[in-house]
């Protein structure tokens, strides 16, 4: 059986029961009307409510027919038509006896049914110039004083074309419906009302509202006396301008008690019905109330003869819409009538004296210092509001003309900017800004006739303003001249063709019988309600105290008024005041948080680098070079000792050798300089802490010199003038430059050479280099060796002659002679000489020994002491030198006498010395081939004959610019494609907030700024996200094996996150420069233009103070996210240059692990949405979402622990790692992988070339100790460590990851060329490639070219075991090794000449190299690398493309690089270069 039927009909019947028991209870048994005014009109929702368009009587008129307004010079200036319209005196009395009450009721009920006084968004300015010399505005005769106007608010859908112009919003319902008391909204109403016994809350006293918190609802505009604009101490009610004045406050208290009095009334009747039910059945009550006494006791006193025509019952079809006409001009009319002050008097007639604001007393109350008022002295109590009532009723309204008092043409508050205006000059510029027709036209559309002379309407003359033509005569100022004793036929017109529309339109209307609202019986003591009774029945007034008819005081009615009010007997008006938001103090505190946020970086990187705790001075090296951290030391040989903040000294000077010292101390700046002269070498400048720490490295450094019995002499003098008199260690250096060039110049003048020209030098520059003399380390500098070793210590010994421990010119000169000029003879006897010490002709087979250990020496820790002196024994048995136990000159020089070429080319490779390197340089290009060593001629190496290289300048350029396109063409379209997009994103907001984003206001507002920030933005938005592509390693590796690779540069992916980095760096300090100009906008702004840019965060409450700068910055959460943001950009950029990476690789990742912080701000930071809605997440989503992958596949594999087979500890702090292949681990020689040493924490990776061949069953690492993890991690596998441990600690694998060097096997021929460390990729690739041709792999590679520079081969011996491996099984001759060791100078050096003999005795009888023991050539100097691609274009002719992979310091693979883009402007072989740096 189905029950679903049964059981849906007693759910139904329950729902029934249930609404008919609440509806029997319920006491509102009408539809009670909505406070926003909708669905009055069944048929037209909106007609009426809150928002809804201003209805036109007449078409607008716009300067362009649209929106823009008519000013001047096509109309006059406002204030000039105040002037000749409305000035005059006060003091007339009404025509009509119409009272004040009358007067502020009439403003109460123009509240009650409009509202577009609110400026409008976005923010739209008409300024309104004040005439010059203007007695009010402008005393001193300024002439740029402007009245702030800002347009009101319009309708979205209008100003669209001359069919659709701009119209006006009412922010107000239209009808009669107690808006202005219980508010335009039910949660305003909600605000106001107390839920308890149907009452509004009251304040502190039951007879008052409560007034505003910090938060309120109220407009809250300024009180031009006192300057306060906080909302506290407003009171609340329905209108929110119904604290304008303190009389139309009293008016909506008047209103506020009547309902708190109809709902107790209710109470006590009707104790069941509950909190809402008495609250609807007493507002019902009041707002027909107020609709009664409105249209049938105020309105008819108003108008005079005009009467509105008798009620015919609701007509639906009638639009109620507020006129702009009667708006902004007809209903202004009442204006004239606002008396300069209000009496305030009891029951008993006593007319009482008010306080001013300053204390003093007056008869009434100035209305000029009325206006938002939040403590008025004179009403602190319900009694005196009641006093303020009876005072107002007795007191006759100003004369119905066209008069209007100063209080409101002169000191009519204003904004804080300029706290006074000109009521009639602003509601002429809003009748232009509404657009209204002129007057003539208005006069037309009402069916009357247009007047034809400016006399016609009033003795007033407006034709001189009006250029004589009245057809221009605007709407308010033609009505005010049409008026006397009353509103004139237009504004009639309009007032009763308004107020009929709202009656007859309105289905609430309290005499509508169709709406339920009241029987017969409740209508008619509704009828017969008056003003007189309302204010009876909620103030202390009794009925005799005041008149029947409160609106008018006719002779005989109770407490007539002293006299009428006038302004010589009132306080006088304070004067207009300007406020500028941005004070001194917010300058200061702004400016300087400004500088802090920037200069936070710069702060944090110097404050890191130049840390030095324990550093007792700073030395002075120059000036713009910053202080060196130092610390000083007097040894016991009396030397001071200069020492660096690391350890090493860095300079000695001997206290003993000077017969006196001269120090100079500053006398300025904090007296922390001191100067300390050193003969015969560069000056010693240092900076101490204070004053009294120098005072005391004087006392110490005059005890050390006085017990040696010398003299130090101590001198005073500014700090400039010291450092002015300092010689720095570039003074230095230039005038031992200056020595060296003049010695040079002089020997080549004797050659008749053409030398560096020394004529144009200075005669004070040529007396002081010949006066100076060379020190001992000079001398080595000079020379390129060590100051303590052999050669420099028997080259300096033989050159100098007088003993005195430096070489004079002479001295210098003498020796170089030789070498530039002499024979090999001369040049192999000055050797011999240099270790000849008796001078005898001979030398014993040790000194002999000495001779040629100096020389080999110069290659430092190139052969062990053993190997030296086991090559030393060779060469001399090979000589014959054996039995001989004295060895004559002749001797030596026959030893020489293979190598004559090399000693005759041999020179002295000293600095400044560059005149005879082109001459030698060309010599001795040694290359491998087919296993045999063979010699080219430069010519055909280093000058190629062919004609197609002789290409002009320009034709070389465009060679190297197609070159560099067809090398780079993937990384140019890459940059290309994301910097276009880059750009794009940038100037597509950049157009938008310039051009289109008129609705915001922001090109009116901040439109520097705003482009610089949002520009910025869309910018970083795009390569933050996509930054992270060129880190996912796992895809890169994977993309590197696909078709991508042929677009995509996978191997610049770490350039590419450089240049990207820098560029989001760069965008985002535009970026924070454009919001600095936005705060600073902002922060000068009013209310009302942030409230329309920010309708979010800010609503426009009136007070017009804007947000301070330090709200922005430290109180929004864009703001507070922003700076957060730039401190991490700080650490993380910061830590990331080369220099803290070099020191601190640790810092450098932890660092970068704030990356998920940044992203998560930067979420944050857009999500706010102040200006526009989030945009970053669409460029997030989709890189983020690859990122994520990627970490995932790495997580996937990071956390497995790989034991390790066997660790060495290598020479040169290179440790050798072998460990455990894991499963599946697949790659290709030349990748890289990430590892962890789990004994030094599991999350800090750190990137390594493999050294394994990917053939061998286990992976190898060589990893060098140069930062703090490589160093911690050799001690971890150092063997007093393992003896603890008793196993190796294990490691975490992540990886492999691809790179170019893997891509060698594209290339027929390749050229590895390694640095230093950087050769571990080649050691994985030489092995792999030999391993590959001994089984037969086939492979597209047919020749390799290894190239090993290195300072010393002993540094990495470990590659040599691998380069002897590899020659070993190399059958089929496809490597060939060059070895390069750079610690020497250029080869025919005379200090590598001897070395080089050794080398070839060595090679010739061992057939190996006496460093390297390889059959490859070892060769001195850098490698020659234009040379040996020049010749690989002959070797291998009909090769197209040749690549070419470096791996080292930045040095070297520049120079590689630039070999390789000067072989490609030549139009022949291609060469690709692939390079990494570390």
């Amino acid at each position: 059986m189905d029950l679903r039927k049964p059981i849906w009909s007693i759910l139904t019947a329950l729902a029934v029961l249930a609404f008919n028991v609440e509806h029997a209870q319920s006491k509102v048994t009408w539809e009670v009307q909505r406070y926003d005014g909708w669905y009055n009109n069944l048929a037209y929702h909106s007609r009426g409510a809150v928002g809804s368009p201003l209805v036109r009587l007449l078409p607008a008129r716009y300067s362009d027919g649209v929106l823009q307004p008519l000013q001047e010079p096509q109309l006059p200036n406002p204030r000039k038509i105040s002037d000749v319209t409305a000035r005059g005196h006060s003091g007339l009395p009404s025509a009509h006896n119409q009272t004040v009450l009358s007067v502020f009721f009439g403003y109460h009920v123009m509240f009650e049914m409009l509202d577009s006084r609110p400026p409008g968004c976005p923010p739209e300015f008409m300024y309104i110039p004040v005439p010059e010399g203007d007695p009010v505005f402008d005393p001193h005769r300024a002439g740029r004083v402007l009245l702030p106007f800002q347009r009101g608010p319009w309708d979205k859908h209008s100003s669209q074309s001359p069919n659709n112009p701009r119209t006006q919003v009412n922010l107000v319902t239209a009808w009669l419906d107690g808006s202005s008391i219980y508010g335009p909204s039910s949660s305003w109403s909600d605000a106001l009302r107390s839920f308890s016994g149907g009452l509004l809350s009251s304040g502190e006293q039951l007879d008052m509202p409560k007034r505003s918190g910090s938060t309120s609802l109220m407009w809250s505009a300024a009180d031009p006396s006192t300057g306060q604009h906080e909302p506290e101490g407003l009171y609340e009610l329905g209108n929110a301008w119904g604290n304008e004045n303190v009389f139309t406050m009293a008016e909506g208290i008047v209103w506020f008690r009547y309902h708190n009095y109809i709902a107790s009334q209710l109470s006590e009747k009707h104790s069941s019905w509950s909190d809402e039910d008495l609250f609807q059945n007493a507002r019902k009550t009041v707002v027909a109330t107020f609709q009664n006494i409105a249209f049938y006791e105020w309105l008819p006193g108003f108008l005079g003869e005009k009467t509105m025509p008798p009620y015919q019952g609701y007509q639906k079809f009638v639009d109620p819409g507020i006129s702009p006409e009667f708006q902004a001009a007809a209903i202004r009319f009442a204006t004239t009538m606002a008396p300069p002050g209000v009496y305030m008097r009891n029951r008993t007639c006593h007319f009482q004296k008010v306080v001013n604001i300053d204390g003093s007393t007056s008869s009434a109350i100035r209305m000029c210092n009325s206006f938002w008022n939040r403590q008025n002295p004179n009403l602190k109590s319900g009694q005196d509001i009641d006093h303020l009532i009876m005072g107002m009723a007795s007191q006759i309204a100003e004369r119905e003309d066209n008069m209007v008092v100063e209080d409101l043409r002169d000191y009519m508050y204003g904004p804080l900017r300029f706290s006074r205006s000109d009521l009639v000059a602003l509601t002429v510029q809003r009748g232009r800004d509404f657009g209204l027709p002129s007057y003539n036209q208005v006069r037309e559309g009402l069916g009357l006739a247009p007047v034809g002379r400016w006399g016609d309407i009033n003795p007033q003359d407006l034709s001189d303003l009006y250029d004589g033509d009245i057809s221009k005569l605007e709407l308010f100022p033609g009505g005010l001249l049409e008026s006397v004793d009353g509103p004139g036929q237009v504004f009639s017109s309009i007032i009763l063709d308004q107020l009929n529309r709202i009656r007859n339109g309105d289905r609430f209307w309290f005499e509508n019988t169709q709406n339920g609202l009241f029987t017969a019986e409740e209508l008619q003591v509704l009828r017969d309600t008056t003003f007189h009774d309302v204010i009876t029945a909620v103030t202390s007034a009794e009925a005799e105290d005041i008149q029947r008819k409160v609106f008018f005081w006719r002779d005989g009615d109770p407490c007539p008024q002293p006299s009428q009010v006038t302004t010589s007997e009132l306080h006088p008006c304070t004067n207009a005041t300007k406020l500028n938001y941005f004070d001194d103090g917010s300058k200061a505190g702004f400016g300087i948080s400004v500088i802090c946020l920037f200069l936070f970086p710069v702060g944090q990187y110097l404050t890191l680098t130049n840390q030095n705790p324990q550093a007792k001075a700073c030395e002075w090296q120059g000036p713009k070079k910053p202080l060196f951290p130092v610390s000083l030391l007097i040894d016991d040989r009396r030397k001071l000792q200069v020492f660096d903040q690391s350890g090493p000294a860095l300079r000695s000077l001997s206290l003993g050798s000077q017969t006196h010292l001269d120090v100079l101390l500053s006398s300025n700046n904090y007296r922390r300089a001191l100067l300390m002269k050193v003969p015969k070498e560069y000056d010693l400048v240092l900076y101490f802490e204070d004053e009294g720490q120098r005072g005391e490295f004087v006392r110490y450094l005059r005890s050390e010199v006085t017990d040696g019995g010398q003299e130090l002499a101590v001198r005073d003098m500014t700090e400039k003038e010291l450092l002015r008199e300092a010689v720095t260690r570039d003074q230095r250096a230039q005038i031992v430059e200056n020595f060296i060039r003049s010695a040079f110049a002089k020997v080549l003048e004797i050659e008749n050479c053409d030398a560096r020209d020394m004529s144009g030098a200075s005669y004070r520059k040529t007396r002081e280099a010949l006066e100076t003399e060379l020190t001992r380390t000079e001398f080595a500098d000079a020379l390129g060796l060590k100051p303590d070793s052999l050669f420099v210590d028997a080259m300096f010994t033989l050159a100098d002659k007088d003993g005195n421990g430096y070489l004079s010119f002479q001295e210098f000169l003498d020796v170089i002679v030789i070498f530039m000029k002499g024979s090999p003879e001369e040049k192999s006897k000055l050797m011999f000489s240099m270790h000849d010490i008796d001078g005898d002709g001979f030398l014993s087979k040790e000194d002999f020994s000495r001779l040629l250990r100096s020389f080999i020496e110069i290659s430092s820790s190139l052969l062990s002491k053993s190997q030296a002196e086991e090559a030393i024994k060779d060469m001399l048995k090979a000589a014959g030198f054996n039995d001989k136990e004295q060895i004559t000159w002749e001797d030596f020089h026959f030893l020489l006498r293979d190598h004559e070429k090399e000693l005759t080319f041999a020179q002295l490779n000293i600095k400044g010395d560059k005149v005879k390197q082109s001459d030698t340089s060309n010599y001795g290009f040694t290359m491998v081939t087919s296993g045999c060593v063979r010699e080219f001629s430069p010519k055909v190496y280093v000058k190629p004959k062919k004609e197609r290289y002789n290409r002009s300048p320009i034709q070389q350029k465009i060679q190297q610019f197609k070159r560099f396109v067809e090398n780079y063409r993937r990384h140019i379209v890459c940059f290309t494609i994301v910097y276009g997009i880059t750009a794009g994103v940038a100037l597509e907001r950049c157009y938008y907030y310039g051009l289109q984003a008129y609705s915001t206001g922001m090109p009116e507002t901040s439109v520097v700024g705003i482009l610089a920030s949002r520009g910025s933005a869309a910018a970083i938005s795009f390569l933050y996200p996509y930054m992270l592509l060129t880190v996912c390693r796992n895809l890169i590796t994977l993309g590197r094996e696909t078709f991508l690779n042929q677009y995509i540069p996978f191997d610049a992916a770490i350039d590419f996150h450089r240049f990207m980095a820098m560029s989001a760096l760069l965008l985002t300090v535009v970026h924070s420069l454009g919001h600095v100009v936005n705060v600073y906008v902002f922060s000068v702004s009013d209310l009302s233009i942030l409230a329309c840019l920010f309708p979010k965060v800010l609503v426009n409450n009136g007070s017009e103070m804007p947000m301070k700068w330090s709200w922005w910055f430290f109180q929004t959460v864009p703001g507070l996210t922003g700076i957060l943001l730039l401190f991490i950009f700080a650490f993380m950029y910061v830590f990331a240059t080369h220099y803290f990476r070099r020191i601190s690789f640790r810092g450098f990742w932890l660092t970068h692990y704030l990356y998920v912080v940044v992203y998560i701000l930067v979420i944050i930071h857009g999500s706010f949405a102040l200006l526009q809605e989030p945009r970053f997440y669409i460029y997030l989503i989709p890189p983020g979402l690859l990122f994520l992958l990627d970490k995932l596949i790495s997580l996937n594999r990071k956390k497995v622990e790989i034991p390790v087979v066997n660790a060495t500890l290598l020479p040169s702090e290179v440790t050798h790692l072998e460990f455990k292949r894991p499963q599946g681990f697949v790659y290709r020689s030349g990748q890289w992988v990430r590892v962890a040493c789990l004994a030094l924490g599991t999350d800090e990776y750190h990137p390594f070339t493999l050294t394994s061949a990917p053939h061998e069953e286990t992976l190898s690492l060589h990893i060098r100790a140069v930062g703090p993890w490589t160093s911690h991690l050799r001690e971890a596998y150092a063997p007093n460590n393992l003896e603890q441990l008793r196993t190796y600690p294990k490691l975490y694998l992540d990886g492999p990851f691809g790179e170019g060097h893997q891509d060698w096997t594209d290339f027929e021929v390749a050229v590895l060329v390694g640095g230093g460390i950087g050769v571990t990729p080649f050691a994985s690739i030489l092995k792999d490639l030999v391993f590959k041709s001994s089984v037969k792999f086939k492979i597209q590679c047919k020749k390799v070219y290894f190239i090993w520079v290195t300072r010393t081969q002993r540094q990495f011996e470990w590659v040599s075991d691998i380069i002897r491996e590899v020659e070993e099984q190399d059958s089929l001759d496809l490597v060939s090794v060059h070895i390069y060791i750079t610690q020497l100078a250029e080869k025919f050096d005379l200090r590598t000449t001897m070395l080089y003999v050794c080398e070839r005795h060595f090679q010739k009888e061992w057939n190996r190299s006496l460093f390297t023991g390889l059959r490859s050539v070892t060769h001195f100097g850098r490698p020659p690398f234009l040379s040996f691609f020049s010749s690989l274009q002959e070797v291998h002719p009909e090769v197209g493309k040749i690549g070419v992979f470096s791996c080292g310091p930045p040095g070297l693979t520049k120079n590689v690089e630039k070999a390789c883009q000067q072989m490609n402007k030549r139009d022949q072989t291609h060469f690709i270069h692939h390079y990494e740096n570390f």
